[in-house]
């Protein structure tokens, strides 16, 4: 996967529109689910219960519809799940589909990032590949989220890998980097 250049404001605005989408369709929804199985599969309130109540009620028991609701909710769930696959391709979700799949990414190589940095500091070109990409990807990340406390540090790391990969005489950068050279690392 190749890093590319990301304009933060529309990247920014466009996240917040989905999330403010997101929980909102996830409520609408969680409460439309729940409604209609209370209304297919409840029996509570109904006349033939209203004897059963009465013992629940003597016996601390009391029934609710508390299952249908939390159904509700995981209904809601993979509707909205299913609807953001769906429209991931779209031109609006460009930025944020990118950042989701670098974060991954990031993950995948943070799983196995010792034994890359020990191959990093031999002079291993996959390791200083992942390295590479892995610090830019993350300096990207971090701008585009306004997290700037450890930008300072993951600087200094990529600094250090440019310095190794200077110091080797080679010719490596983050635009080399394939997903698969991260499994020349072993399994998690």
């Amino acid at each position: 996967m190749q890093l590319i250049d990301i304009d933060k404001s529309r990247y920014r605005k466009h996240l917040n529109i989905v999330i403010i989408g997101f929980i909102s369709s996830l409520l609408i929804f969680s409460l439309l689910f729940g409604t209609v199985l209370i209304s297919l599969f409840s029996t509570v309130g109904d006349s033939a219960q209203l004897a059963q109540s009465a013992v629940d009620t003597v016996t601390g028991e009391q029934e609710t519809n508390f299952k249908y609701n939390f159904l509700g909710v995981v209904l809601a769930l993979l509707a909205n799940a299913a609807i953001l696959h769906s429209v991931k391709n779209h031109e609006f979700f460009k930025e944020i589909y990118y950042v989701w799949q670098i974060k991954q990414l990031q993950n995948l190589i943070y799983r196995k990032l010792t034994k890359i940095k020990a191959a990093g500091k031999a002079g291993e070109e996959k390791a200083l590949i992942i390295l590479a990409f892995y610090y830019q990807s993350q300096i990207q990340v971090y701008q585009l989220d306004d997290n700037t406390i450890t930008l300072s540090s993951i600087e200094k790391q990529l600094q250090q890998v440019k310095d190794t990969i200077t110091e080797r005489g080679l010719d490596i950068s983050a635009a080399q980097f394939e997903k698969s050279l991260i499994t020349s690392y072993g399994s998690d």
